[in-house]
C-alpha cells in the first residue's frame, strides 16, 4: 500500500489508457446487445465414465444464472461510469458525454469536440487540460488511477 495518492503521483499516460479502456468497455456494454445463452435441448449420446456420484449438473440453472448475473454486472458497470461522469464539473461532464459516452465515438474526433461542440470553441490546449482533469477524476472514482512507480498486475 505504499505512497498516498496525490495528483502529482498519478501516471498521466497509463491512467489515460486505463480510463479509455474503461470507457470502451462502457460503450460495449451500453450499446451492444447482450447475447443471452440458451439451453441445448438436443439429446447427446456420449460415453460416461464412472465418476463422483454426488455431483449434479443443471445446465438450465447455470445458463439462467449466467444470463442474469452478466446482464446485472453490465448494467451496474454502466451506471457506475455514468455516476462518475455526472459527478464531474459541468464542462468536464459535457466533454466526456460528447466525446466518450456516445454511440458515435468512432466518428467524432477531439478536434470536432473542441472546435464545434463548445460554445464558444476552446483551444486544443484548454481541451486537453479539461480532458485530463476529467480522466483523472473518473480514474480516482473508478479506482483505476495508475500511480507512478506502481507495479502492474
Amino acid at each position: 500500500m505504499g505512497q498516498p495518492i496525490s495528483y502529482a503521483n498519478i501516471d498521466r499516460q497509463k491512467t489515460t489508457e486505463a480510463v479509455k479502456e474503461a470507457l470502451e468497455q462502457y460503450r460495449i456494454y451500453k450499446y451492444l446487445t447482450f447475447d443471452a445463452r440458451e439451453a441445448n435441448t438436443t439429446a447427446s449420446y456420449t460415453e460416461r465414465f464412472h465418476g463422483p456420484t454426488n455431483v449434479t449438473s443443471d445446465q438450465t440453472a447455470n445458463i439462467a444464472i449466467y444470463n442474469v448475473d452478466t446482464e446485472a454486472y453490465q448494467a451496474a458497470y454502466c451506471a457506475r461510469i455514468e455516476r462518475a461522469v455526472m459527478g464531474l464539473p459541468e464542462i468536464e461532464a459535457f466533454l466526456m458525454e460528447k466525446r466518450y459516452l456516445t454511440k458515435e465515438y468512432d466518428y467524432i474526433t477531439d478536434k470536432q469536440v473542441f472546435g464545434f461542440e463548445f460554445d464558444p470553441p476552446i483551444s486544443e490546449g484548454k481541451y486537453r487540460e479539461i480532458r485530463w482533469r476529467a480522466f483523472r477524476s473518473v480514474a480516482l472514482n473508478m479506482k483505476i488511477a495508475v500511480i507512478k512507480g506502481q507495479k502492474e498486475e
